[in-house]
């Protein structure tokens, strides 16, 4: 025991990470910094389509706390209880114990849970996309239709399974179905009863556009790229009902399939609901320091957080990896300054661009606000990439090398279960403590 101030982290993600990276910077050894998050790795998000897809290995984009953080006492615990009166985190551990643990300061990084919306059958049904074991399961999933659907001699059920429904177009939704049918491509060609077969991908979003956060040139770029290999673009279209067998969607149409993939967006973790402070839309209120007011101790970044837009008066950060990282880095200063080392400075972001990754050689990009496409825009998004990953860089410079001569592996590995991988990521009722 020392007479340091704890620092107390709770999420591993873009914000939490880099947080806890930068405190040890600013703090070095006059604070205990602890991290306490569910799994001992930082996940690289934008890249999980492409584990999905057979381009990337799992743990390319798994970047080990422990060895990444040097400085930072990490916990492997899920967080489910939070007493912010008598300063303590509580969370469970891997095997059922139960730990908990005191703060100086505390920095809510929770992140976000799959959104779900109230459309029947779609919490049993659907499979997410948030994690390693999400986009493992749909990886299997995707080469066992096609074994099931090369081994029938159903022409119907052989058309549902070869039939993938992807709703949201957003970047989560946009990129799995543009590496998708990639992935299907393959599929096909290895299976000799199923080269004649139509592989049918759909895409659906009541947006009227692809990519609608994003510059029209870029949505252009990804809906273009997505109708040449075939993928259907219903815009203006999502689910009704989805079943076992089938979806319905809201044109009345029945399109009968056993891939109904969730990409519709997130919503930040229901734990913090249960904290008793003021939310946006589940997300802690927070000032433009990311201080939590009435509680000076605590302070909440990323998605999590609802922070202030100085660029947009009213209005609060987008849920994106690019501002949790930059939060992440500014509110460790923040941190560190209510502990006597620096100044504070409020968030302030100024946008840099964005890239998606379509897969094969194509990508939408606009870097500094160009926009570009195909081969330029492909190398910028692998080169932002790179560099904003935390580790694990020349591994999967590998992987990508590795995917443009050789044909990708389509086997499945059965390692994650439907039942392992429920839509619905987030217990809906916490304990309540204010």
């Amino acid at each position: 025991m020392t007479d340091r101030p704890r620092v107390v982290v709770v999420g591993g993600g873009f914000a939490g990470f880099h947080a806890a990276r930068n405190l040890t910077k600013r703090l070095g050894g006059n604070a205990e910094i602890v991290l306490v998050n569910s799994t001992d790795y930082f996940l690289y998000l934008p890249l999980l389509p492409e584990v999905a897809a057979g381009v990337l290995e799992p743990r390319r984009i798994a970047v080990p706390l422990a060895a990444s953080l040097p400085g930072v006492r990490v916990v492997l615990g899920e967080v489910d209880d939070i007493d912010l009166a008598q300063k303590r985190v509580g969370w469970s551990d891997p095997e059922g114990g139960r730990d908990a643990i005191t703060y100086d300061r505390l920095l809510l990084a929770v992140g976000s849970v799959n959104k779900l919306l109230p459309i029947p059958g779609v919490a049993e049904h659907a499979h997410g996309f948030r994690g390693l074991p999400e986009a493992l399961y749909l990886r299997d999933h995707i080469v066992r239709q096609f074994e099931l659907a090369a081994d029938t001699d159903d022409a119907d059920e052989r058309a549902a399974r070869l039939t993938f429904v992807v709703v949201g177009a957003g970047y989560t939704g946009t990129e799995v179905a543009a590496q998708g049918v990639l992935l299907t491509d393959n599929l096909r060609r290895a299976h000799a009863e199923l080269r004649d077969q139509p592989v049918r991908w759909m895409l659906l979003d009541t947006a009227k556009r692809v990519l609608p956060e994003l510059d029209e040139r870029l949505s252009g770029t990804a809906d273009r790229v997505l109708r040449e290999r075939g993928v259907e673009v219903r815009m203006g279209v999502s689910v009704e009902e989805a079943g076992h067998d089938a979806v319905r969607l809201t044109t009345g149409e029945n399109v009968a399939t056993r891939s109904l993939i969730w990409c519709v967006g997130v919503r930040a973790d229901p734990l913090l609901e249960s904290l008793g402070l003021k939310t946006e839309k589940g997300r802690v209120v927070v000032d433009e320091f990311m201080r939590v007011p009435g509680h000076p101790e605590v302070f909440a970044s990323g998605d999590a957080a609802a922070v202030p837009d100085v660029t947009r008066p009213g209005q609060s950060t987008a849920m994106t990896a690019q501002h949790a990282e930059r939060q992440g880095r500014l509110v460790a200063r923040n941190v560190a300054a209510s502990l006597g080392h620096g100044t504070a400075r409020r968030y302030k972001h100024h946008d840099l661009g964005f890239v998606v990754e379509l897969g094969g050689r194509d990508a939408a990009a606009n870097p500094l606000h160009v926009p570009l496409a195909g081969l330029p825009a492909k190398a910028v998004t692998r080169g932002y990439h790179l560099t904003a990953m935390p580790g694990n860089r020349i591994r999967t410079l590998a992987d990508w090398a590795l995917d443009a001569v050789l044909p990708r592996q389509t086997v499945q590995l059965g390692l994650v279960r439907a039942v392992d991988v429920p839509l619905e990521t987030a217990t809906p009722e916490r304990p309540h403590h204010s």
